[in-house]
Formats: C-alpha cells, sequence, structure tokens
C-alpha cells in the first residue's frame, strides 16, 4: 500500500513540477512519476546537505517538489528535454 501512495504521490508532484519547469508536453505519466520520486529523494537530499529541517507534511512536499524542479533542469542542462519553441 505504501508504494502505491509513493507512486501516485511521486506522479502528482512530478506533473506539478513539470507544469512549472514547462516540460508537461514532453513527459508522460511514467516520467512524471519517476521524476516526482527520484525529485524527491534528491529534494530531502539537498535539504539535509543546506541543513534545513523539513517537517510537516506541508513541507516535505514543497521540498519535494523543488527536487523535482532541480532534476528536471539538470535534465534540461544535460539535454534530455529541449525548449518548445512557440
Amino acid at each position: 500500500m505504501h508504494l502505491i501512495v509513493t507512486l501516485i504521490i511521486g506522479g502528482v508532484i512530478g506533473w506539478l513540477a513539470s507544469i512549472i519547469m514547462k516540460t508537461n508536453a514532453q513527459m508522460g505519466i511514467l516520467a512524471n512519476i519517476l521524476v516526482g520520486v527520484v525529485g524527491s529523494v534528491l529534494g530531502m537530499w539537498l535539504a539535509g546537505v543546506l541543513g534545513i529541517a523539513v517537517g510537516g507534511s506541508l513541507g516535505s512536499f514543497l521540498v519535494s517538489l523543488v527536487g523535482a524542479m532541480v532534476l528536471i533542469a539538470i535534465a534540461r542542462a544535460v539535454g534530455l528535454f529541449r525548449p518548445r519553441v512557440a
């Protein structure tokens, strides 16, 4: 059950991060889940390195969202996502 909840919340976080970073059209549901879960781990690790204490569900959600956004920025810098030209 915990795995299912993790995947659902990871998908929501990845989806929100992709909307904020304007890569939503380039990502599918599996990419959103992957970015959300890995970005959450990255965000929690970065918060620990920076000495930021994360408390509560809202704090964890926000740190996870920032981590997913950082992951998308790294993927964009490496060339996995190309900016869309309108």
